[in-house]
């Protein structure tokens, strides 16, 4: 008989792959896949990879001490998010588990039929890692009761047909279940399941007639999700560390704008990004790196000609054959970004190029098949900022409401290419409603805007062990170099940004419900599906933010400094993730 606490077989422990290394494959595999399904979002990627190269460059020269190598910084650029979307409840159960084999839980209840104007008719959540994620899921499942009763029957007989998690991805996923792991080589089978059936983008299709009564009554997405004989892929989204450039860059290539316009962008969005890139926006977007080593950078310059050259060298390489991504058969991109203005580090901003036009094959019951065109796979792009709070987030809805009332943004057409002076001032404009949050990341601390993580230093211990702290006060410490802070990154999706990226890419703005009584939807219900409760981040960046402090507090010494309810609260706080 075992002795009591004797661990079961920890060799077979130590054979089982690492989840949060199989979720870097995995990712790495489905970005493989859809580039080779989507030629333009494998030369996105590119595009993509010049501008942070770019990027990077200049901070070499902004802060003196930075480099980054390239396996750094592809990381930096990788895909940090993707999204499917599901059509039965009983698949995205099995999502769901076979999320959890790749250490990726679900976290916050997206109601996406309950955004106005924007409405969809989806319920989702995002799956990721709990702490410091590289990439997450938005994963969302159409609810049929959204639909009249006749166009929910027919709907749901379609979806009853079709089997989307083969037997043997059951098996593997249930394994995983049962040993807390896979295998190396089952890990591997269970990677190859995703880019070979779950995930994987097939074009065929089924009753035709459905499918044009769905898009012709705006139901595009509903359409998409339960005509298919499979779910699939619908995007994923790599990391840019500068958006307006890259969103220039791509449109260059595009073909939407000259070179003339792109230079003069370019211009624009190196200038803004060198006069705000201090050490937070360091911290913020190479997490590689450790505090200490950030700190230790020394301030550099980057002058205009540096910029002016930088942006001629971009004009240059983009001119390549490689990147006539004009030649590719494309929708354009959107006419601006959702989310905050450039200079507001908050959440995140997306864009994209629009949804392509991709040939499938409709299968009608009577064996009948049917060629034509869907419209749903598009090419995304996001830069993360910092993770509000309630009263940040508060006032950001408030910021984001008034944009509403400036109107669309300067687009382009095949007759005249956009005027840059003209999206300069829209962008102007733009960033003026988001004038109630301050620029700098200190700022927006001392506003409780957004979430922090602090740490004490070598200095600030050293200094304890002399009796020379004697504050509780952050700033005061941070200051005297006892602390060193970060602002915790968003981590999460926000539904009107993800409406905006819907409707341009549908080529419409919204949907309301087709039932007699138009249903509401509950995170309980989701979470009944899943079989599991759904994680509120905002508790999460609470709890952290918390934790770290008691944790500085203790490690300076001064954690009796706290008057019992502030240490209390904390502590509440710090557990109530």
């Amino acid at each position: 008989m075992l002795a009591r606490g004797t661990t079961l077989a920890p060799s077979f422990a130590h054979s089982l792959a690492c989840k949060t290394e199989l979720q870097n494959r995995l990712f790495t595999a489905l970005s493989a896949m859809f580039g080779r399904e989507v030629p333009l979002y494998d030369k996105a990627l590119r595009v993509n990879m010049v501008c942070n190269t770019r990027v990077c460059a200049l901070m070499s020269q902004l802060h003196i001490g930075f480099t980054i190598d390239q396996s750094d910084l592809e990381r930096a650029s990788g895909e940090r998010h993707g999204a499917i979307r599901i059509g039965r409840a009983d698949e995205y159960h099995w999502m769901g588990r076979l999320f959890a084999c790749f250490a990726m839980e679900p976290h916050c209840f997206y109601d996406m039929t309950a955004i106005g104007a924007k409405s969809q008719p989806v319920i989702a959540t995002a799956f990721r890692s709990r702490h410091r994620p590289e990439h997450r899921v938005f994963t969302s499942l159409l609810m049929t009761d959204y639909f009249d009763a006749d166009t929910r029957a027919r709907i749901e007989t379609l979806l009853a047909q079709r089997e989307t998690f083969s037997p043997r991805a059951k098996e593997l996923i249930e394994r995983s279940e049962r040993d807390d792991g896979l295998s190396p080589d089952d890990a591997q089978a269970l990677i190859n399941e995703c880019t070979q059936h779950i995930f994987k983008w097939t074009g065929r299709a089924r009753d035709f007639a459905l499918y044009n009564q769905l898009c012709a009554h705006g139901f595009k997405i509903a359409a998409d999700i339960a005509c298919f004989q499979s779910h699939h892929l619908n995007h994923l989204t790599p990391n840019t560390l500068c958006m307006d450039l890259y969103t220039a860059a791509i449109k260059h290539c595009l073909g939407e704008v000259d070179a003339h316009w792109f230079r003069a962008r370019t211009m624009r969005a190196l200038t803004a990004l060198v006069a705000r890139a201090d050490h937070d926006f360091m911290k913020l977007h190479f997490k590689h790196v450790p505090l200490e080593e950030i700190a230790l950078y020394r301030a550099g310059v980057v002058t205009n000609a540096q910029i002016a050259q930088c942006a001629d060298e971009l004009v240059a390489e983009f001119s390549l054959p490689e990147f006539a991504l004009s030649e590719l058969d494309h929708a354009g991109c959107k006419e601006s970004t959702e989310g905050p203005s450039a200079d507001t580090a908050i959440f995140l901003r997306q864009d994209a190029y629009k949804a392509l036009t991709e040939p499938v094959q409709f299968t009608e019951a009577d064996g009948a098949v049917i060629d034509a065109t869907h419209t749903a796979r598009f090419g995304e792009i996001e830069e993360r900022g910092y993770a509000c709070t309630p009263k940040g987030r508060a006032a950001y809805d408030a910021c984001l409401a008034q944009t509403e009332l400036l109107g669309a943004a300067p687009g382009t057409t095949d007759e005249r290419m956009a005027d840059e002076a003209e999206s300069a001032a829209f962008e102007a404009r733009y960033a003026d409603e988001f004038a109630a949050f301050e620029k700098s990341l200190p700022g927006l601390i001392a506003q409780r805007f957004v979430y922090a993580r602090y740490v004490a230093t070598d200095a600030g211990i050293a200094a304890k062990e002399r009796g020379a702290v004697d504050s509780i006060d952050l700033p005061t410490l941070i200051a005297q170099g006892f602390v060193a802070y970060e602002g915790l990154r968003y981590e999460d999706f926000l539904p009107v940004s993800a409406a905006g990226i819907f409707a341009s890419n549908l080529n419409q703005y919204g949907t309301k419900s087709s039932a007699a009584e138009k249903p509401t939807y509950s995170q309980s219900q989701l979470e009944a599906v899943l079989g599991r409760r759904i994680i509120d981040a905002t508790l999460i960046y609470a709890a952290m933010e918390a934790q770290s402090k008691l944790d500085t507090f203790t490690q300076l010494g001064v954690i009796e400094m706290l008057s019992d309810e502030e240490c209390s609260q904390l502590q509440r706080v710090a557990a109530s993730s």
